[in-house]
């Protein structure tokens, strides 16, 4: 039975990846915990999460494989077509071992999220009075002293706590707050990206991520957990253009001219776009915050440090820190401030390593003209070949390599 003591009351802003992962470990150390998330229930979709390295073995530390397991998305691997829909080029999970671009554990975000809330539901019922969890509010004023933090919400009442985690993602409130605007921390990388659920369209290879290069924007439809829906993912390249955020309506607009005359499925992921509810649509940005914790704040995740979804390493390393964070908090609760130091000097090497982009970034990703295009195609065929296959395996295996976890002590109260 956990003997409840008033510190420290830690307030994790975000239900996401970051912030569930990080109340189900302190919940578990006997650490109270107050969770708001601004949605009104947890956020559905995403694209898949690969799994390996560091990121596995949190995972399976925090005992989440389980529920992982029954979730996960088997794909065979990532394949490359022409307007057609004929293959040009292969990448096998099997022929690169699970480190090429699909892994040998893929999940996608929203059941990830799913895999977390349950697991920390278990947590609370085994310790009540730990675990207060709220959707549908948010932080709107910090003010932090040498004892604790001033928080105000945009519903509850205001109240103190001995920690605030930003864990809100890569337009973080906490960040803005209590670090200084958007600005300082987010370098844009030249296009946006977006995902959403839709049906799997007739004829699409069975259990394969499937890629077509167009001047302007490369998509791709990705297997999904039910066989009966799939994932559409779409990389634009574009100048920045801040009016889109928040108008579904003009984001609509954009993907739907990028995809006119690109053949293959490009029509029925137009066709499926409108009706879809999980719809993610944001500027590709890298977030490099210096130092991560300030005093008794401290960022977590997307918030924290981001590479952007063309690193498919943002809920990865969330999984990471999220797990180093509660352990630091757990190994000196009487601490809380040193604790937060520590873990920030702990996430560094995890955070760079996390916004290495693959591939050479979106002008590699997305080709800007025809010309471009066709030579994306080619080289792609070239470089999935049987007789470079070696060599593209040693640049894989190299790039998939992560630092190693600190062995952390987590007394359990």
């Amino acid at each position: 039975m956990y003997e409840l003591n008033p510190t420290p009351h830690v307030l994790v802003s975000g239900g996401g990846i970051a912030g569930l992962a990080l109340a189900v470990q302190l919940v578990r150390s006997g650490i109270r915990t107050t969770v708001v998330e601004r949605a009104a229930g947890p956020r559905p979709g995403g694209q898949a999460v690969d799994l390996r390295g560091a990121s596995r073995e949190v995972a399976e530390r925090m005992g989440l494989m389980p529920g992982i397991d029954r979730r996960r998305v088997h794909e065979e691997g990532m394949a490359y077509v022409d307007g057609k829909g004929r293959v040009f080029g292969r990448m096998s999970m099997a022929d690169f071992d699970g480190e090429g671009a699909v892994a040998e554990i893929e999940i996608s975000r929203g059941d990830l999220a799913e895999v977390l809330l349950d697991t920390l539901m278990e947590a609370a019922e085994t310790a009540p009075g730990l675990l207060d969890l709220r959707f549908g509010d948010r932080i709107t004023a910090i003010a932090q002293d040498a004892d604790g933090v001033d928080v105000s919400f945009e519903v509850a009442a205001s109240a103190r706590f001995d920690v605030v985690v930003g864990a809100d993602g890569v337009h973080s409130a906490t960040r803005r707050l209590a670090f200084g605007p958007e600005e300082q921390f987010a370098t844009y990388l030249g296009g946006c990206a977006a995902f959403f659920t839709m049906p799997t369209p007739a004829g699409l290879e069975e259990g394969w991520f499937s890629m077509r290069f167009v001047p302007g924007i490369t998509f791709g439809i990705r297997p999904d957990f039910d066989p009966s829906t799939s994932k559409a993912i779409l990389t634009l390249r574009m100048d920045r253009d801040p009016s889109l955020r928040g108008d579904r309506a003009a984001q609509e607009a954009l993907i739907d001219r990028a995809l006119e005359g690109a053949g293959w499925h490009a029509p029925t992921v137009q066709a499926a776009l409108g009706d879809a509810s999980d719809l993610y649509f944001d500027e590709l940005v890298r977030i490099d915050v210096p130092d991560v914790s300030s005093g008794r704040v401290v960022l977590l995740g997307d918030a924290a440090s981001c590479g952007s979804p063309m690193t498919g390493q943002g809920t990865a390393t969330a999984l990471i820190g999220a797990y180093l964070l509660a352990a630091r908090l757990a190994e000196t609760p009487e601490d809380a401030a040193g604790a937060l130091r520590r873990y920030a000097a702990d996430i560094v090497p995890f955070a760079e390593h996390g916004k290495e982009i693959p591939y050479g970034g979106i002008e590699r990703m997305v080709p800007k003209n025809r010309f471009e295009a066709a030579m994306s195609r080619v080289t792609s065929g070239i470089m999935l070949s049987r007789i470079a296959r070696p060599l593209m395996k040693r640049v894989f295996a190299g790039a998939a390599e992560s630092p190693a976890l600190p062995e952390i002590p987590v007394p359990v109260r």
